[in-house]
């Protein structure tokens, strides 16, 4: 008899589907056999070392990289311009320079740029559609700021924003807490629960730190080269799955609730 809870994912629509994935550099394989699914209204959270295969496999996703053997579905066909349009890409964050000479809009804007030209100008119902984007995310009275002045848990927020104008169905984050602060990690995570909860857009996010993405993802992959584990995140701490993937010295802090940075953010905002 077949287990009921995979009886009722295999009911929900699979907006990513590997099937066996094999992708190779310099003939050194660097992913092997990958079987991996992301559903409609879920976040997925990929976790692993450095190196370990992580931003490949985000690749291979979004058809930007061809695996030697498998295959791969985005939204149910293969992966390719049309597909993409359909994904909000963040990149690893790399800080803006202060002088960085682009308003808070202005970047919200680019994404606005398939809809309306690379050689147009924005109008007025553009400049309006890109204001509601920061207003999702709690930055529209951002919007004539300097990007490059934003901490960096705004840039993220901005970021979203631009990665939603152009309505996505799926939200693709590589490494996307590096250099934010505790505080504005748990509010960004906070925020993609928002989207996926009111908007039904689907995450897929990669982190090294298992201890952070455990707390806020629905379905969790352990990767190291292999998908040792993918399933729900209570149950990807065994010391085997641990040692395959991160070696014998891990160590995971779990961030909950009832830690003191978040007891005195909800303190602060009550």
């Amino acid at each position: 008899m077949r287990n009921s809870v995979i009886d009722i994912a295999d009911q929900k629509e699979a907006l990513v589907d590997l099937n066996d994935v094999w992708v190779a550099y310099d003939g050194k394989w660097v992913l092997k056999s990958i079987y991996f699914k992301c559903y409609a209204g879920e976040i997925s959270g990929i976790v692993g070392p450095n190196g370990g295969g992580k931003t490949t496999l985000l690749n291979v996703i979004m058809g930007l990289l061809r695996p030697q053997k498998g295959t791969v579905l985005l939204f149910g066909r293969k992966p390719g311009k049309r597909g993409r349009l359909e994904v909000g890409y963040l990149p690893q964050i790399s800080h803006a320079q202060e002088s960085f000479p682009v308003t808070v809009l202005d970047v919200v804007l680019m994404g606005l740029y398939n809809r309306i030209g690379f050689f147009h100008r924005p109008d007025r119902n553009n400049k309006e559609v890109a204001i509601n984007l920061l207003a999702e995310v709690n930055m529209a009275d951002h919007a004539e700021r300097p990007f490059g002045v934003l901490s960096g848990g705004q840039q993220q927020r901005v970021n979203i924003a631009r990665a939603l104008a152009s309505e996505p169905k799926l939200l693709v984050l590589d490494e996307p807490s590096t250099g934010i602060d505790s505080v504005a990690q748990e509010d960004f995570y906070e925020l993609l629960a928002k989207l996926r909860d009111e908007q039904g857009i689907s995450v897929i996010m990669v982190s090294h730190d298992i201890g952070v993405i455990t707390s806020h993802a629905d379905q969790i992959a352990c990767l190291n080269v292999q998908l040792h584990y993918h399933g729900e995140p209570d149950s990807c701490f065994s010391p085997e799955i641990s040692e395959k993937v991160f070696g014998k010295d891990l160590k995971v802090i779990v961030h909950d609730s009832k830690c003191a940075t978040c007891y005195h953010r909800h303190q602060d905002h009550d």
